[in-house]
């Protein structure tokens, strides 16, 4: 179910004088300056393209000098109701309120609906942006660097479940010695479908990243005076990492994908946890023993950064 941001305006409310958002809209005729605008509310055809259109609009109101094709329902409700989501506007009302009231009440929050359908456009461009694709030729980030993913049915790279490679083709052993160009040969035919692509990968991103994680943590252990014992990678979709008491660490194998300096962040943050136990200004003091710009990486290190695998 794809995510939907909401925000409803239940401005219809029989029970109070007009007084505004929150209060009633009376059963007068409309402002002679909406008449224009409201006028051009029209079914809206099958098939025609619009720029601000929901999927199941039938009808089409101009606001603030742009045109929105919106979805509209009848439901058993007191209020006049206005959501935005990714699709688009979706206005609900109640089945004794006339087109009247609902254009008014459309009109009357205008400004709020053009910007909450082009904040939601620009969210949903950015996600795309993020999103991975599954196929050939396609690339993927590691450590900060962008790797295209080559089907290579030539060979099944059993072992390894793939090949790193620089632009030279020579194979490259230590992704700490990765540089732009590089590419990651997968043992699959080009007719693999993308959940089989999405699988080896990774897999392989996980192997890579254990290796990783260790060097890390047994450099800068030392530094700080701690001894870790145990190292699980984890999958949490909001979590970057963990420490237990007994010297556990747990890290998010995600982080494969960013570039090294945010990567050592999160080590750091964790092995500090070793000698304290919370996030006092004890801490922070600690991680900025090793890292002092921590909070220029930590800013680097976020969700919204992040490649988006579904």
């Amino acid at each position: 179910m794809r995510q939907f941001v909401q925000l409803v305006l239940d401005i219809f409310d029989p029970s109070k004088e007009h007084e505004g958002v929150g209060g009633s809209l009376k059963n007068s005729s409309l402002k002679p300056e909406l008449e224009n605008t409201l006028h051009s509310i029209v079914d809206m055809p099958e098939g025609e393209s619009n720029l601000f259109r929901h999927p199941k609009a039938k009808r089409v109101i101009v606001l603030q000098n742009t045109e929105i094709a919106y979805a509209f329902r009848r439901a058993k409700r007191r209020t006049i109701g206005m959501s935005v989501g990714y699709d688009g506007l979706t206005v609900s009302a109640p089945r004794w309120v006339g087109w009247g009231e609902i254009e008014t009440a459309l009109e009357e929050r205008g400004d709020w609906i053009v910007r909450k359908i082009v904040e939601m456009q620009e969210r949903q461009n950015f996600l795309s942006k993020r999103k991975l694709v599954w196929e050939n030729g396609a690339s993927i980030p590691l450590l900060g660097t962008e790797v295209q993913m080559v089907l290579d049915s030539a060979h099944t790279y059993s072992q390894v479940g793939g090949v790193l490679r620089s632009a030279d083709g020579n194979c490259v052993d230590n992704i700490l010695e990765l540089r732009e160009g590089a590419k990651l040969y997968l043992g699959l035919p080009l007719s693999a479908h993308p959940t089989q692509i999405q699988d080896a990968v990774q897999a392989w991103l996980m192997r890579q990243a254990k290796i990783l994680f260790a060097i890390r943590l047994d450099h800068f252990a030392p530094q700080l005076g701690v001894q870790w014992t145990k190292l699980s990678l984890s999958s949490a979709a909001t979590r970057w990492g963990s420490a237990g008491s007994d010297g556990s660490i747990r890290l998010n194998w995600r982080l494969i994908h960013f570039k090294l300096d945010v990567i050592d962040y999160v080590v750091v943050h964790e092995l500090s946890h070793l000698r304290v136990m919370d996030h006092s200004p004890r801490f922070w003091d600690t991680v900025k023993e090793v890292v002092p710009d921590f909070k220029e990486r930590r800013a680097a290190l976020s969700d919204k950064t992040a490649p988006l695998w579904s």
